[in-house]
């Protein structure tokens, strides 16, 4: 089934104590759309700048992702830099440069609208809203956010909320979100917000889902290299709903599955800086760590 993804595709710099990456392919859709390119053909909808490399294009399309919704704006393209020190979950922001993301409206190509799955990547509430409005019928639609727009526009976030099926947030954005520090109860303050699955990603910790009526934990792979950890969380959105629109179930057990491959691609996104694993995996390789999943939390009753 049919997958679309909203986002940014931008170029990035990055240091960590292991080296650097200066003006590499990145955003969020970028990554979103690597890792669901192992189950799908996702489609983008996003803007670069005159500047963007041909060479990321090629990148993109290499790995079979739909481009007619990349729009190419008057100006240059989206940079964003930071770094990384040896507590690899906390990143400082040395700079952000809109540049043509910050009048960027989503216009979905025609074919785009009947989009099945859908995943609304980190933009202001208000796009998110908008591609919605262009959008028909589809059959799942989850949304990620971060704390500028709950600190912001909370307003705006609570409407998207109402009209989404999950929303994925890191353990910091669910507890500002629901004004909760117990994650249990977040979600369940979320829930009553109007969405009825949510994912809350906890970093080296794993990740928790939670709908009313049932709870599912799953831990993080134990890597033993991490070079950069950017853009992890769109990894794991990428592979979770390009499973999900690969199988073209939304039940619990789908999804409990799809945060499995979701966590497997985010776990090997980050051996490597900026996206060069996800464009080096093999079938294999996404298989197998698969099933050490499914070996590292098993027990006996």
């Amino acid at each position: 089934m049919s997958l679309l993804i909203v986002g940014s595709v931008a170029l990035d710099t990055v240091i960590t104590p292991f080296g650097k990456n200066n003006e590499a392919l990145g955003g969020s859709a970028t990554y979103f759309a690597l890792a669901a390119s192992y189950f799908n053909q996702p489609r983008i909808v996003a803007v670069v700048g005159e500047d963007f490399p041909e060479e990321h294009v090629q990148v993109l399309r290499t790995r079979q992702v739909d481009l007619k919704g990349l729009e190419i704006g008057d100006g240059k393209t989206f940079r964003w830099s930071g770094k990384y020190g040896y507590d690899l979950n906390e990143r400082d922001t040395l700079a952000t440069h809109l540049n043509v993301f910050e009048h960027f409206h989503p216009k979905l190509p025609e074919l785009y609208r009947t989009s099945q799955f859908v995943f609304l990547g980190n933009i202001h509430p208000n796009l998110q809203l908008e591609v919605l409005d262009q959008i028909s019928k589809p059959l799942f639609i989850a949304c990620d956010t971060m704390n500028m727009w709950i600190e912001n526009e909370r307003e705006a976030l609570g409407e998207l909320i109402k009209r989404v099926d999950a929303i994925v947030l890191n353990d910091s954005e669910a507890r500002e979100l629901a004004r909760e520090p117990n994650l249990a109860r977040a979600a369940r303050k979320i829930h009553d917000m109007g969405c009825r699955k949510v994912i809350i990603k906890k970093g080296e910790h794993g990740c928790l889902f939670f709908t009313p009526h049932s709870h599912f934990s799953a831990p993080a792979y134990p890597l033993e290299s991490i070079n950069d950890p950017t853009g992890a969380g769109d990894s794991f959105a990428g592979g979770f709903m390009g499973y999900l629109s690969r199988v073209g179930k939304v039940d619990d057990l789908a999804i409990r599955r799809a945060i499995i491959y979701g966590s497997v691609l985010a776990s090997f996104s980050v051996e490597l800086f900026g996206v060069d694993r996800l464009l080096s995996l093999s079938e294999e390789e996404i298989s197998s760590r698969y099933q050490d999943f499914q070996e590292i939390t098993r027990f006996d009753v």
